[in-house]
């Protein structure tokens, strides 16, 4: 029996369900007239964006700072930070008017967003996000300067992931199925030194 959109905004949105709501109207309102996101793309916003963004969750302990690479949307930044308000998320993004989208989309939500790449971004942080930004050995050698030791990049990926786990030394590839939501995937790169 398939869960309602309403049971799962509830379940995983428990402390922010209007503000999540609020970011999804905005994201298939001012998102698509500003071409943040395709005009389709509206339909299928809760299931293809914003619940695809959560299962990353799972893997982030409680309290850390969290950085989003290549923000775009907000995605996953933006879910993650309405479903875990116990972590501090930062979204970096490079382009102008997903900047200033961003800023807009998280006014009062407690979420930093900073103007330009991952390789100008310079504070160090714990988890690293990212979602559709490069291939996995690309990601990697961007964003290894932001890593504290021990800290952890986790890279939401499509079908192709189990190829792109092979492509870096010592990736693990995370299957997680969280309840009512497809089977997402999810490839973690630990930071030794």
């Amino acid at each position: 029996m398939a869960v309602s959109r309403e049971t799962l905004i509830e379940s995983y949105f428990p402390e922010k369900k209007e503000e999540i709501l609020r970011y999804a109207h905005f994201l298939t309102t001012t998102g698509i007239e500003r071409g943040v996101i395709g005009p389709k793309e509206g339909e299928i916003i809760w299931e293809r964006h914003i619940f695809n963004s959560l299962p990353v969750i799972s893997l982030i302990p409680e309290g850390v700072s969290v950085v989003d690479i290549g923000s775009g949307a907000g995605l996953p930044g933006i879910p993650i930070a309405l479903a875990r308000p116990d972590l501090a998320v930062t979204l970096v993004e490079p382009l102008q008017r997903r900047y200033e989208f961003l800023l807009e989309a998280v006014e009062g939500l407690g979420i930093t967003v900073f103007h330009g790449r991952a390789q100008d971004y310079t504070e160090r942080t714990s988890f690293i996000t990212a979602r559709a930004v490069a291939p996995l050995s690309k990601l990697v050698a961007m964003n290894r300067h932001l890593i504290n030791k021990g800290g952890v990049l986790l890279a939401i990926k499509g079908e192709s992931a189990s190829e792109e786990v092979k492509s870096v030394p010592g990736a693990q590839l995370h299957e997680i199925s969280l309840e009512s939501l497809p089977l997402s995937r999810v490839i973690s790169v630990a930071k030794r030194a």
